[in-house]
């Protein structure tokens, strides 16, 4: 894979949000590969280039200018539903997990590089998710049930202790 492109989608899924889904600056990654047809007759594709885990992501530190993590949100819904198969699930472990995959994010992200968060709290507030997290966001919206924070990486990322 040429390693020319800027951004990197860690948790990629079907690329439900990208307006062109084969970005060419983009490497889209997703800890699976699934073809199946949901229940109301759409076909779910989720065809990663690159088959790796948000809590240890297969690059280098300082690789991207850009990272999206839109990682699963949902932690009681069935292994094999259609949701679970849309959106992923989280572990028991999920405060561990998210924390792991925002210190990976950080990691391959490139000094005054960008990380765009998604979050939907149907299930896990926001606000929990902040709590487990090093990192604050510069700004996002805050008045709907899926949050899209923005974060930079730089030497004023990190919480301050309290």
């Amino acid at each position: 894979m040429r390693m020319d492109k800027q951004i990197l989608d860690v948790c990629c899924g079907s690329r439900m949000f990208w307006f062109d889904k084969h970005n060419a600056q983009t490497v889209f990654m997703d800890n699976r590969v699934l073809h199946d047809t949901l229940c109301d007759g759409r076909a779910l594709d989720i065809e990663p280039d690159i088959v790796g885990d948000f809590r240890n992501i297969p690059f280098d530190d300082n690789t991207f200018s850009m990272v999206v993590f839109d990682p699963p949100h949902l932690l009681k819904v069935g292994d094999n539903s259609w949701l679970a198969k849309k959106y992923g699930k989280l572990s028991d472990d999920w405060p561990q997990d998210l924390k792991q995959g925002f210190s990976e994010c950080m990691r391959v992200l490139k000094l005054n590089g960008t990380l765009i968060f998604k979050w939907n709290e149907q299930q896990i507030k926001l606000s929990e998710i902040l709590k487990v997290i090093e990192y604050k966001p510069l700004f996002g919206n805050k008045r709907a049930d899926t949050h899209w924070l923005v974060f930079m990486k730089n030497e004023d990322s990190y919480k301050e202790s309290d």
